[in-house]
């Protein structure tokens, strides 16, 4: 018993729709391969889904551009025309853009003369001049304000520093008033030597030596004759 006849028209259901586009896809490339094969046919397929996907079949000798050109030549019909006069309008807009605003820069920098523009372009121009300038000027008094807080915050810390160290060497020299047996030895090398010598000679001498992470203490104007304690 034959298959009855199918009716051509638009399949509703959408997963009956798409499985015989699958199928019916596969039968047309596998022909047109086999056509290729048998005759030595030239042939070239391009078909898209109403999905958007795309599928084609192209024979091994040849390729689908130069069918393309094949056709154009056979039919008289120019396929790229239209195409192309619509790539050269807008190449032509760009360009025409590019130009204007070549122009309006060498305006602005003043390397380009004044006199072809009438009192409203000039007008413009000044406006968008004035802007430009505040908009640079607000920059800069930005860029000042913000250096000008992180110099404070600086001094602030230097002042806290000094104000600590001046404290330090407040302690320092009550410590040296209420407890007399020590004395102050200098990185002087040989003041040094002379120091030791003298806190070995006596038994209620004790020398210290100020280290080089206090800087401010190197130089107070002592010596070893000013530090002397019995």
């Amino acid at each position: 018993m034959g298959r009855g006849k199918i009716e051509i028209k638009k399949i509703e259901n959408t997963t009956s729709r798409q499985v015989t586009y699958s199928k019916r896809r596969s039968g047309i490339l596998k022909k047109a391969n086999e056509l290729t094969v048998l005759c030595d046919a030239q042939i070239s397929i391009i078909m898209f889904s109403n999905t958007n996907k795309h599928y084609e079949f192209c024979s091994p000798s040849t390729d689908i551009k130069s069918m393309y050109d094949r056709y154009q030549h056979t039919t008289q019909q120019d396929l790229w025309s239209a195409q192309y006069e619509r790539m050269q309008n807008t190449l032509k807009q760009l360009k025409q853009v590019n130009n204007d605003l070549h122009t309006e820069i060498r305006q602005r920098t003043g390397q380009q003369d004044l006199e072809g523009l009438d009192m409203n372009q000039l007008q413009d121009l000044e406006a968008d001049l004035d802007r430009s300038l505040t908009a640079v000027r607000n920059r800069k008094y930005n860029q000042i304000t913000t250096k000008t807080e992180t110099c404070r915050k600086k001094s602030r810390s230097f002042e806290e520093q000094n104000q600590t160290l001046s404290r330090n060497l407040m302690a320092l020299a009550e410590l040296k008033d209420e407890h007399p047996i020590y004395g102050y030895v200098d990185n002087n090398p040989s003041q040094y030597e002379s120091a030791m010598d003298m806190v070995h000679g006596g038994p209620h001498m004790y020398g210290y030596r100020v280290l080089p992470s206090q800087p401010n203490l190197h130089d107070m104007g002592f010596g070893i004759h000013d530090l002397r304690l019995a």
